[in-house]
């Protein structure tokens, strides 16, 4: 064989280099058109001003910004305030969706944990059980939650007649509604990532822990979580991304009370009375807390990946 020859691919080399660049070509076509391209519009939108009647007029401003974080008065005149109303918003939203993330993660984990433990036949069926109702349109199970927790609905009359509570549970229009269906929307995205981590797991690390005399939940934490943790941080991330900009299910399940961002965002831009610009600025400062979040766990994951190495 020839000096330098490989019978097989080279990590130093790339014979397909050319044709590895054609081929990208339309999928980065498509994502700047359909990903790269809305933002940079919504970022150009964010500075621009409201017109009265609906639209934008483009002229330069940074009002959008001062109106989501000052008040400055009826008329505008007044020293600037913090807008508390937008922050809190921000700030439940935040919170909602960690609150479900949590939740998502304690139902989760041992279910994924569980399909990924029975036998290869069965696997697929468990994970097909799990993913069908997905099938269904995300607005038309909201809507199937909420008749189900409705103060008349089969949850209370159920409790009623087996004589648990004597008058309804009130719980629609409440935090805990959220929860409950942005836990029920965005499950799956919580155990598929941790599914997949598990079945790559070794479980003769865990049977060499247990001959060592370490206890199920020592050889829990100190073996299995660490080995499956970059699936841990994926499906967290996956549930708490789109939650954070979730509106269906506050709109639906959580009523004015329960206000969320994306239900501020999505009111911007229904009908002529919208404000454009604001819910552009909005929607930049929701991504921009987006993109932290993740630099930040990306930046975790780099640091535990260098010290294992």
């Amino acid at each position: 064989m020839a000096a330098g020859a490989t019978s097989g691919g080279s990590a130093t080399t790339d014979t397909y280099k050319e044709a590895r660049t054609w081929l990208l070509l339309p999928s980065w076509v498509t994502l700047s058109i359909l990903v790269l391209a809305p933002v940079i519009m919504m970022l150009i939108y964010s500075f621009l001003t409201k017109e009265f009647r609906g639209g934008v007029i483009w002229e330069f401003s940074l009002s959008a910004y001062d109106q989501f974080f000052f008040d400055r008065g009826l008329f505008g005149d007044e020293p600037p305030k913090l807008e508390w109303t937008y922050i809190s918003i921000f700030w439940r939203s935040i919170w909602q969706a960690g609150v479900a993330t949590l939740l998502s993660l304690a139902i989760g984990f041992p279910t994924a944990y569980f399909i990924a433990t029975r036998s290869e036949e069965m696997r697929p069926v468990w994970v097909f059980l799990i993913t069908i109702p997905y099938w269904v349109n995300l607005l038309i199970r909201t809507v199937s939650m909420k008749f189900l927790l409705r103060d008349q609905g089969p949850l209370n009359d159920f409790l009623i007649n087996i004589g648990l509570i004597d008058s309804p549970l009130h719980i629609v229009n409440t935090n805990f509604a959220v929860q409950l269906g942005l836990f029920y929307s965005y499950l799956p995205f919580m155990v598929l990532p941790i599914y997949a981590a598990v079945e790559r797991y070794n479980f003769s690390l865990s049977e060499a822990a247990a001959d060592l005399y370490a206890s199920k939940l020592t050889t829990l934490r100190r073996v299995v979580l660490p080995a499956i943790k970059p699936g841990v941080i994926a499906g967290c991330i996956l549930v708490f991304v789109p939650s954070m900009g979730s509106f269906l299910a506050p709109d639906l399940l959580g009523g004015a009370k329960n206000f969320m961002i994306g239900s501020l965002i999505e009111e911007q831009f229904k009908g002529n009375a919208g404000n454009w610009p604001f819910g552009a600025a909005a929607s930049m400062i929701l991504l921009s807390m987006v993109l932290i979040i993740l630099m930040f766990s990306a930046r975790q994951q780099a640091k535990a990946d260098k010290a294992e190495g």
